[in-house]
């Protein structure tokens, strides 16, 4: 068996060679843009150490058919020949080539890795090669043709057995099935990353704060692949044709028409440090103001005397990096898929990020686990925060859960880091503990009287303390008295109450605006108007003095002509409400509508179009 392992290892070492190889004739080919965003060298060195867990995996997802092939031939069979695999890596050399190729030669003209998009346009060979030069058209045929050969060869010379056969090996029988079992779970094991709670995603190479060192450390095959089975999944169970997309357009920019610019200004400071702590999979059921029982999170209800608390408040989707997207980029949740696995479609979406930046808020992002979930971390990275840290960046020695550091620890650790980054600030705290397997330390009497969720609801009940320690640990610090701070979900769960998730009782998820920049006669009030969490960034930014007509789907809440309606989606439908009523529909099943009948058509119409115009035009980007 030694001659197995050998094979495998070398087979390993040839592809990521073949990986770096084709990364370096990338950065090669932009290194006017290199110079020109002036990338430190030191960065794209890391960039390429940071490509190792997105490589190995690629390389462990290329292995088990020669691995397989060659384990049944050294088991059962003598001097047979092996020599027909090489055509296998004749086809993986030329299409992971090709697949670089194609990246280099999209990249200067869409700033994008290569996706099902680009893919599109090969349905129009001769429009791809009249839009390329013919100098770059010859040149990447000629390096694609060079590398293939090139590599393919070097296949055959060093890993291929000598004469294209495997001799089998005399070993006990338990041996081969040892070897057999220790080879796939390690080749398994590299596929999804190691044994982190969360699989690697493509999100794993966006370290960088430049945007080119993260697009060559990314794995272009893997990120291919990643993209086209997200769109695959879109095209195959997403269907909305409600009406046309003219009609569609029409109707949702109606919708969103107001008839004045009036915002009522809720603050007393111009350009506070704006700090949201997003509470992970807080539903409204938590709260004792919003319809909750008052022993799971008391020192929320203490905060509210001082804060402004919003009544009907929803979140539009139900995972977090489609609550991200809508607070960064007032982006409503998606059916199917999430912004957040679109890469090639990020500069479609507006950011409240580049948008304070001209206000000179410095942003940033705190986790207490990992970001690659949802390709969360490569969102972020687009938009350009100018820190992010993860549970792996907090040099404490802290007790960590299953995701990560949890809250009692992180929350009060992050409002003293704080202090390092300059004011005015927009920063985001996510919590963590909330979230299955609610594996929390045990530092409180828990609740024993929730029939259901009873986990859940403890979770929110300990998330609830590390908020008052970190309130606590926030008022020492210089910068408290100058920070308007956002405590909402990003999403909300089955609570004890067992609303459907086909409702607007379960969407709905807490808002409290509180902190001394907050006009003194808005404390202990309550915002009652219908609104959710994708107009955090228009409400925000209208506040600050901010143009936002960009995010066309966030509303200024504080406009006093503003028209109150949320929206979530399912995965083959919607939620929507208004003043008038609630209408929910899934595929074409109507679950509820309590319009009235004489307006019920127009609204459920605005709804159907708001959806549709909405998918659609994600579709176009």
């Amino acid at each position: 068996m030694k001659r197995y392992v050998i094979y495998l290892v070398k087979i390993l070492v040839f592809m990521l060679l073949l990986f770096t190889t084709m990364r370096i004739v990338f950065i090669m080919n932009y290194w006017h843009l290199v110079s020109v965003d002036k990338v430190p060298f030191l960065e794209i060195i890391r960039g390429f150490f940071k490509a190792l867990p997105l490589d190995i995996a690629s390389a462990c997802y290329i292995m088990p058919f020669p691995a397989l092939v060659m384990f049944i031939l050294t088991c059962f069979n003598k001097n047979t020949s092996y020599r027909w695999v090489r055509w296998y890596f004749y086809a993986i050399i030329a299409a992971y080539v090709l697949a670089v190729m194609g990246e280099i030669g999209i990249y200067g003209e869409w700033g994008t890795k290569l996706s099902a998009k680009a893919l599109a346009y090969l349905e129009n060979p001769s429009e791809v090669i009249n839009t390329a030069s013919t100098q770059q058209t010859v040149l990447l045929i000629s390096l694609w043709a060079c590398f293939t050969v090139l590599f393919g060869w070097w296949y055959v010379k060093w890993i291929e057995p000598s004469n294209g056969k495997f001799v089998r090996e005399t070993a006990h029988p338990l041996m081969y099935g040892a070897v057999f079992v220790l080879s796939f779970g390690l080749m398994f094991l590299g596929m999804r990353g190691g044994f982190n709670e969360i699989p690697i995603s493509t999100s794993s190479g966006y370290f960088s704060n430049y945007k080119i060192v993260n697009i060559m450390t990314v794995n272009p095959a893997y990120n291919l692949l990643e993209n086209l089975s997200n769109d695959r999944k879109v095209k195959e169970n997403a269907h909305f044709n409600y009406m046309n997309f003219e009609t569609a357009e029409r109707i949702t920019k109606e919708t969103h028409q107001i008839e004045c610019d009036s915002t009522v200004n809720i603050l007393k400071t111009e350009n506070p440090n704006v700090l949201i702590v997003l509470l992970e999979s807080w539903s409204a059921d938590l709260i004792e103001s919003l319809g909750g029982d008052p022993s799971i999170t008391p020192n929320f209800h203490e905060m509210e005397k001082d804060g402004l608390l919003f009544t009907n408040f929803y979140a539009s989707a139900n995972r977090s990096q489609q609550a991200i997207a809508s607070i960064i980029g007032g982006l409503p949740g998606l059916p199917v898929t999430t912004i957040t696995n679109h890469q090639e479609k990020y500069y479609a979406i507006p950011s409240i990020v580049k948008s304070l930046d001209s206000l000179g808020y410095y942003s940033s992002f705190y986790f207490g686990g990992e970001l690659n979930y949802g390709n969360i971390l490569s969102y972020l990275r687009y938009n350009e925060f100018n820190r992010i840290v993860e549970g792996k960046d907090v040099n404490e020695h802290f007790h960590k859960g299953k995701l990560g550091i949890q809250d009692t620890d992180m929350l009060p650790w992050a409002a003293r880091d704080i202090n390092s980054q300059p004011e005015p600030f927009f920063t985001t705290i996510f919590t963590l503990s909330t979230h299955s397997p609610y594996d929390y330390p045990k530092i409180f009497e828990e609740l024993e009287w929730p029939e259901l969720e009873k986990v859940f609801v403890n979770s929110a009940k300990y998330t609830d303390i590390a908020l008052k320690l970190f309130m606590d640990r926030a008022k020492q610090q210089p910068w408290y008295d100058n920070t308007l701070f956002l405590f909402m979900a990003d999403h909300s769960h089955p609570s004890y109450k067992n609303h459907p998730m086909e409702s607007f009782e379960y969407h709905k998820i807490p808002l409290l605006i509180y902190g001394k920049p907050l006009q003194d006669s808005l404390r202990g009030t309550t915002f009652d108007k219908i609104c959710g969490n994708t107009d955090i960034p228009a409400t925000l930014l209208a506040q600050l003095g901010v143009k936002h007509e960009e995010f066309i789907w966030s509303k200024n809440i504080f406009n006093t002509c503003y028209k109150p309606f949320a929206f979530f989606e399912l995965y083959s439908g919607l939620g929507w409400k208004t003043d008038e009523g609630e209408y929910v529909i899934s595929g074409n099943n109507v679950l509820k509508n309590t319009f009235p009948e004489d307006k019920s058509d127009s609204l459920t119409r605005q709804g159907k179009a708001y959806m549709q115009y909405h998918f659609d035009l994600f579709n176009r980007y």
